[in-house]
């Protein structure tokens, strides 16, 4: 789909993936801009669409260094998410490209659907579904729940969707603690701020995860971090895939070390059908899915847009931009 490519005076967007009609409706007020939507993301595809291009906005596909080598106009690349492990960060910034996300408008999206997994993964949600489902009411009798009234909250990474879960908790009456070496400023009362990762797992009952997919990150839960949990805690993962080692995640759920666990993303995604993943009832699994509310997938859109345009503009809010040391050298 494109819409007005003949003007040569116009700037070009690449959009990869269709954003929500509230999106392009940004563009479309715009006289100065045209735009392109992809639906077919392999790499040959992008190359083939990127020569013109002056700004990407790009959902889940990869952008590789061939992407960029065909885009040579190109100045800012606008993430539809706030996750950018999509898209070679270093390679943007030494060719001056800015890299956007969208701040914190779908905060409280993925916030609910962390609580959804670890209500699920605690009230062994998944199990007795399927026991009610085929009439076996005794299951009530065989799995049983954890409550979580007065039991410890782990969050790792206490940034806009970091602090969502944290209110959260308190309706839940769980003590809170924090990790985050990146965090700064005076957190909220109720709310316990660790200098060290392996104390506080020893401590907690649940943890999430809410941090970007980095070297530093990978896998920052292996096997040794969930030997220091405590016997039936949950672990939850609606952050990035790879955060996690889901062999291990898997071997200690299965040995009854874990009560359970949630994930929303994945070292590979989607998850392929022989996944080991699958054999397991009290893992809960949903499909990358916790920003996709219609609220949230709108916000997305709308700021995803306003990214593209403040980048094309000079304009570009610097607390939204991953590398902004660009702005610096792009005055």
């Amino acid at each position: 789909m494109e819409k007005g490519l003949t003007a040569t005076c116009m700037k070009s967007i690449l959009i990869i993936q269709p954003l929500r009609p509230e999106g392009l409706e940004i563009f479309d007020s715009r006289k100065d801009v045209a735009y392109k939507v992809v639906t077919d993301s392999s790499e040959k595809n992008l190359v083939a669409n990127a020569a013109d291009a002056d700004a990407i906005a790009v959902r889940t596909a990869v952008i590789t260094k061939r992407v960029l080598d065909a885009a040579p106009r190109l100045k800012v690349i606008s993430r539809h998410g706030v996750g950018y492990d999509n898209i070679p960060v270093s390679e943007c910034t030494d060719r001056g490209i800015a890299v956007t996300v969208v701040g914190g408008v779908n905060s409280i999206s993925v916030a609910e659907h962390t609580w959804f997994l670890i209500l699920a993964a605690a009230r062994s949600g998944v199990e007795l579904d399927a026991g009610t489902r085929r009439g076996d009411f005794g299951i009530r009798e065989r799995v049983t729940g954890v409550e979580l009234n007065g039991r410890t909250l782990l969050i790792v990474g206490f940034g806009r969707i970091g602090k969502q879960v944290a209110a959260r908790a308190r309706a839940f009456g769980m003590n809170i603690l924090v990790f985050d070496p990146y965090f700064h400023g005076d957190p909220p009362q109720d709310v316990r701020v660790v200098a060290s990762l392996e104390s506080a797992l020893r401590e907690a009952d649940v943890v999430t995860l809410h941090a970007p997919l980095t070297d530093e990150t990978r896998r920052v839960l292996g096997p040794h971090e969930l030997s220091l949990l405590p016997k039936g805690a949950i672990v939850i993962n609606a952050s990035r895939g790879g955060l996690i080692d889901e062999a291990a995640l898997l071997a200690a759920v299965k040995s009854r070390h874990l009560h359970g666990a949630g994930l929303d993303t994945f070292e590979m995604e989607p998850l392929p059908a022989d996944s080991p993943l699958f054999s397991e009832p009290r893992i809960v699994l949903s499909p990358h899915a916790a920003a996709m509310t219609e609220s949230s997938l709108v916000a997305m859109s709308v700021m995803t847009a306003k990214n593209v345009l403040a980048g094309l503009d000079g304009t570009l809010d610097p607390d939204l931009v991953v590398n902004p040391s660009v702005l610096k050298t792009n005055r």
